[in-house]
């Protein structure tokens, strides 16, 4: 659904810290901190990841999954293919 590389590369696009984006999406700091923390994808309550998703969306994220092309226009990064 979403990596915690993903989060942390959000937040800096965003320019916001880890506790506006827990207050954008209603959950607690220690949750954010927690899932960026994370190796790959992150892990936790479906609930909680559609809030940060959510969030992140309405601000004008565009959250990019793996061989998925980019819907939007705009600035943003994306890994290049490793092979």
């Amino acid at each position: 659904m979403i990596s915690s590389a993903q989060m942390r590369a959000a937040r800096a696009l965003l320019g916001i810290d880890q506790r506006q984006l827990a207050q954008l999406a209603g959950v607690s700091l220690p949750t954010v901190q927690r899932m960026e923390a994370s190796n790959g994808i992150v892990r936790g309550m479906v609930g909680t990841l559609n809030r940060i998703v959510e969030a992140l969306d309405a601000t004008g994220v565009e959250l990019i999954a793996n061989d998925q092309p980019s819907q939007g226009r705009g600035r943003g990064v994306r890994l290049k293919d490793s092979a």
